[in-house]
């Protein structure tokens, strides 16, 4: 039976805090790639929510460099999967900067509306977002000191498993 359970913003914000600044040897680093941003970004997603989703295409998985899901390690993919996924895994929501806590991904763009990198918010205040981020490592980082011409806001709402 599918369940939902809360997502542990706590342990998602503890992995940032220890793997921001260096790499998790359990994972490939992107950074010669593309970029490592959402790689980590999935790291922590996981590190709250314990789950992943082995759907093929569509899921949310990392079992190695060569076999993981586009989800894992693709700006948009992660964004397609979080806002659309009814299955097994974390879930959520597009939302307004004022609604972030700890935990969530902001992703930035470009003008022509092309999402580029995923920092992970790791405290919200009422002056700036926080955030960490590999790529260009950053733990604390605040989000006013990024250019990017569109923010998206993604929300954790939850996660769901098999009880």
């Amino acid at each position: 039976m599918l369940i939902e359970v809360p997502y542990n913003r706590i342990l998602a914000v503890e992995y940032a805090k220890t793997w921001a600044l260096k790499r998790n040897p359990a994972y490939y680093n992107f950074q010669g790639l593309g970029g490592d941003c959402t790689n980590f970004a999935s790291q922590c997603l996981f590190a709250g929510s314990n789950v992943m989703n082995y759907t093929p295409v569509l899921g949310w998985y990392y079992s190695g460099s060569k076999d993981r899901s586009a989800s894992w390690s693709g700006v948009e993919y992660l964004f397609n999967f979080l806002t659309t996924n009814q299955n097994v895994g974390p879930y959520a929501v597009e939302t307004d900067i004022r609604k972030l806590e700890a935990g969530d991904l902001v992703q930035l763009g470009n003008s022509e509306s092309h999402f580029y990198h995923t920092p992970v918010v790791v405290e919200t205040g009422p002056l700036d977002i926080f955030v960490a981020a590999h790529t260009l490592d950053s733990y604390m980082r605040p989000l006013s000191t990024y250019l990017y011409d569109n923010l998206r806001c993604l929300h954790i709402s939850g996660v769901r498993k098999y009880q």
